[in-house]
């Protein structure tokens, strides 16, 4: 007896999702499935359950550029707790230490330009790493000792927010592979009084900020659906563009490099090439030419 097919239908494009609290990133995943009934979506970047904000969905082709905007900078608002370090570095986890100091305003400003620039990161043991084939947090969670190495990060900046004795709230604008938690961690113990992460919002993720995200309830309405789902290309726009002609798209749709002209062309490195509107291939530019790495499959 052949398996039921499928009722999934294809959906191509992005939805930017404000995520809320409490919902895993692959959870929210799958209810974006449900609701554009799509056959293929992933995310570019996992958000904890712990934080809200900006979670971008790839559909269908557009899955294709995920790694442009995993890639890409990222912003967020956290709130650090003073007092109490925990063994997840947020409110999840259990107190490891404990002090009764609190830090002043003009201490922590003094501090965090030692964490703008390229800087040393010891990543949090509850984090998706893997050590030796399994993930961080499996081998955390069952009470063994993780040890994890400094690995370098970029912070381009980091700004006090709001402050008072007990907590204060930040803003970080850094690269790819950052922690937040582990910032908070850091900062708690060269201030001698310990810190964790009680809330934490991304707000930027590579091209998508805060004004192209929909919140989850609201895309239960099936015209806010419609709206909330942008084209493949708006995962690449921070990637040089290539304006080709359709003997040029049929070139790159089978796989053979583009020889470019013009004086507009980009320089050498990755770059994607669109005809008609529509985005046709990904790839390097080497010599002059647009050597293709993917193409896209639009039915253009």
């Amino acid at each position: 007896m052949s398996a039921p097919r499928s009722t999934r239908v294809v959906v191509d494009g992005w939805v930017v999702l404000d995520k809320p609290v409490g919902l895993t990133s692959t959870h929210a995943v799958s209810r974006l499935k449900r609701i554009y009934n799509g056959k293929k979506a992933g995310h570019a970047g996992t958000l904890d359950p712990l934080a809200s904000g900006i979670l971008p969905v790839a559909f269908g082709e557009a899955t294709k550029t995920v790694p442009f905007v995993q890639d890409g900078e990222k912003s967020y608002l956290f709130e650090v707790t003073w007092g109490a370090e925990t063994t997840t570095d947020d409110a999840e986890g259990e107190v490891a230490h404990r002090s009764d100091l609190r830090p002043t305003r003009e201490a922590l400003e003094a501090l965090l330009p030692r964490f703008v620039g390229e800087i040393m990161q010891t990543p949090p043991a509850f984090s998706a790493i893997k050590v030796n084939g399994e993930r961080a947090y499996d081998i955390a969670r069952d009470g063994e000792e993780v040890t994890l190495a400094a690995r370098p990060i970029v912070i381009h900046d980091l700004r006090l927010v709001d402050f008072s004795p007990d907590r204060a709230t930040l803003e970080a604008d850094c690269g790819k592979g950052t922690y937040v938690r582990a910032l908070a961690r850091d900062l708690g113990r060269l201030l001698g009084c310990y810190g964790h992460v009680t809330a934490l919002r991304r707000t930027r993720v590579g091209p998508f900020t805060l004004a192209d995200a929909t919140p989850l309830a609201a895309l239960d309405d099936l015209a806010e659906a419609g709206r909330a789902l942008k084209p493949v290309e708006a995962g690449l726009t921070e990637v040089p563009c290539v304006i080709v002609d359709r003997n040029g798209a049929a070139r790159l749709r089978r796989g053979q490099g583009l020889l470019l002209r013009g004086r507009d062309a980009p320089g050498e490195g990755v770059a994607w090439a669109s005809c008609a509107g529509e985005p046709v291939a990904f790839g390097d530019i080497q010599e002059g030419e647009l050597r293709p790495s993917r193409v896209f499959n639009l039915g253009g």
